[in-house]
């Protein structure tokens, strides 16, 4: 089942904080916590699954955005955006100290806030292990692939980038430049070729059973001489997976 991206708002404005809430939640993205200083963050962080952070730079406490910031760098390998009003120069070389995933200055409308969050999530390197002791507790090692966490990987659709847990995914069905990733109730298209993709899956699990088919063999119902079966789906399969499946279910 996917899951919508998850947010921790850092703003001291708390009219500012809101009217963001709203736009956020209005996109389909879930707010974790909306807080408006240092240490309340550093709490939401610690105990909390938090995919991203909009932090503003200037902050009702003697530390600051940029001190947030580079916490995160240290102790966390999730990307976070600084909202600020302030794009002067000092600021702005400040800022890039501790490697932003983006720089929204105020005002703002909502597609820009949405733009700066899908760019940020789109093109964060989750192989690039934080430098310090912590992490957090659902999030203690990624993978080495871009948009890929421990347990599931980033999909988008239409406009919002899901995670989906990699025991949800079926099957996945090159098409063309696209790959068709199936779940139980639901399809994403994905640009991929099918042989990138299987590198970023689970090895026990995924298999690719044709040329055109990647399979996760706990969802795998029925078998026969050319086909499986899987959610009442023919998926065809090469003789190398049917000599597997088979060895694997007589072992």
């Amino acid at each position: 089942m996917e899951q919508a991206i998850k947010i921790l708002i850092v703003e001291d404005n708390v009219i500012i904080a809101d009217d963001m809430q709203s736009m956020l939640e209005e996109i389909g993205y879930e707010i974790v916590d909306n807080v408006i200083v240092y240490e309340q963050a550093e709490e939401v962080l610690k105990n909390n699954h938090v995919d991203l952070v909009l932090i503003d730079i200037i902050l009702a406490s003697d530390k600051t955005g940029i001190d947030l910031g580079k916490h995160i760098r240290e102790k966390y390998n999730i990307p976070f955006i600084f909202v600020t009003s302030n794009s002067d120069r000092a600021t702005v070389e400040n800022a890039k100290t501790v490697k932003p995933n983006g720089y929204l200055v105020k005002p703002f409308e909502q597609q820009d806030l949405y733009t700066s969050i899908e760019i940020a999530l789109s093109n964060f390197d989750y192989s690039e292990k934080s430098s310090g002791d912590g992490s957090s507790p659902a999030r203690e090692e990624q993978l080495v692939s871009n948009s890929v966490l421990k347990d599931s990987i980033f999909v988008k659709k239409q406009h919002l980038y899901y995670r989906i847990q990699f025991e949800d995914i079926q099957f996945i069905k090159a098409d063309n430049v696209y790959l068709e990733v199936n779940t139980v109730d639901k399809k994403f298209l994905v640009r991929s070729p099918l042989k990138d993709y299987l590198e970023k899956l689970p090895k026990h699990k995924f298999y690719r059973a044709h040329k055109s088919y990647i399979v996760n063999v706990d969802h795998i119902d029925a078998i026969n001489s050319k086909d499986i079966m899987i959610n009442n789906t023919l998926i065809p399969i090469s003789k190398e997976f049917k000599e597997f499946i088979i060895s694997a279910m007589n072992s």
